[in-house]
């Protein structure tokens, strides 16, 4: 078992003894993700730290774009409860990388791969020694968007 899986069922349990109904329900939450991704497709399989992970960020980037989406319908109370999600969901999340740091990171791949020449047939390539570096750390839209910037788009 995952001891990022291990981490969230023994916070669940702190957290249902200390009586904090919004971190119980998102750890919940968070639990039931996984485990839904735990049986999805035609074999039922443990998931890894990395597994994980993608749950998790996954489920973190639902609740920005929530938040964001009841902002822009004018209920606010209902936004701030997302953040409040997402804010016990970051916890669980490796550090988050800057947009300097990303934009840094671009321009090594960039310059690694001898991909500024090439323009954007090599944003595949450059996306490729990227995505690993950045997985779970960064936005993935924003990543691709800072390399096609690069790569003069």
């Amino acid at each position: 078992m995952s001891a990022l899986k291990d981490r969230l069922r023994s916070d669940l349990t702190t957290a249902m003894k200390a009586r904090d109904q919004l971190r119980s329900s998102v750890i919940r939450m968070a639990l039931a993700a996984v485990t839904n991704a735990e049986v999805a497709g035609k074999q039922a399989r443990e998931l890894s730290d990395d597994d994980v992970l993608a749950v998790l960020t996954s489920e973190a980037k639902k609740r920005k774009e929530s938040a964001q989406a009841f902002d822009e319908g004018n209920r606010p109370e209902l936004a701030e409860k997302e953040r409040a999600e997402a804010a016990i969901l970051a916890d669980y999340l490796p550090e988050q990388l800057s947009e300097d740091e990303v934009r840094a990171l671009v321009t090594a791949a960039v310059e690694q791969t001898g991909a500024a020449a090439e323009g954007m047939k090599a944003m595949g390539k450059v996306m490729g020694v990227l995505t690993p570096q950045t997985r779970g750390r960064a936005d993935g839209g924003f990543v691709a968007a800072e390399v096609k910037r690069q790569l003069g788009a």
